[in-house]
């Protein structure tokens, strides 16, 4: 099986089964905080061409577009229920529908904001720009929001020269363990 087809496969039957968690998450959105359920944002993906990003929205409408980590005080932007939603990930779900369309793959490096320069030109360098985005990735089941962003660039380019379906599937167990654990989340 092709690293395509697993995405189709497995994108198509997550949004399928995961339809009751997806309108339960969105309607809990709705109901806790004003504005729209779903946060798009423009990330870099494969060839660093930009292309919109769904997510559940975790931050309040007038928070700053940057990464969290770059936000004074991350946790005083988070809706109601923002903390919930990424501490469990749940906030990721609705990308299920980049993978199913091709912007992203299940299992990659994790797209960059479009204002990450230097991330973007670390990946760059490294060649890591040709791999389609994903949904999870080599860096994120070795540290995720922790990693400064040159270590996480390693991790990427490591996953580069080491892909292969194998890894890809030992990579999704990995988050699937790291998620249930909420080992390295940013809150």
């Amino acid at each position: 099986m092709s690293k395509r087809a697993l995405d189709l496969l497995v994108s198509a039957c997550g949004l399928v089964v995961l339809a009751l968690p997806i309108a339960l998450v969105a309607l809990a959105v709705k109901l806790s905080s004003p504005g729209p359920v779903l946060y798009w944002s423009d990330r870099v993906g494969r060839g660093n061409r930009l292309f919109r990003m769904p997510k559940f929205r975790s931050m309040r409408i007038d928070t700053p577009e940057l990464a969290t980590h770059l936000l004074a005080s991350p946790e005083r932007w988070l809706t109601p229920i923002g903390s919930f939603l990424r501490r469990t990930s749940l906030d990721e779900l609705p990308q299920l529908w980049s993978v199913l369309k091709g912007d992203m793959s299940l299992v990659g490096p994790r797209p960059a904001l479009y204002n990450q320069d230097d991330l973007i030109a670390l990946r760059t360098q490294r060649g890591v720009h040709v791999l389609r985005p994903g949904i999870t990735g080599w860096a994120q089941v070795n540290g995720r929001d922790e990693l400064p962003i040159p270590v996480k660039v390693d991790f990427d380019a490591w996953y580069l020269q080491h892909r292969s379906l194998a890894l890809d599937l030992r990579i999704l167990a990995l988050t699937v363990a790291r998620v249930a654990g909420q080992h390295g989340v940013a809150h």
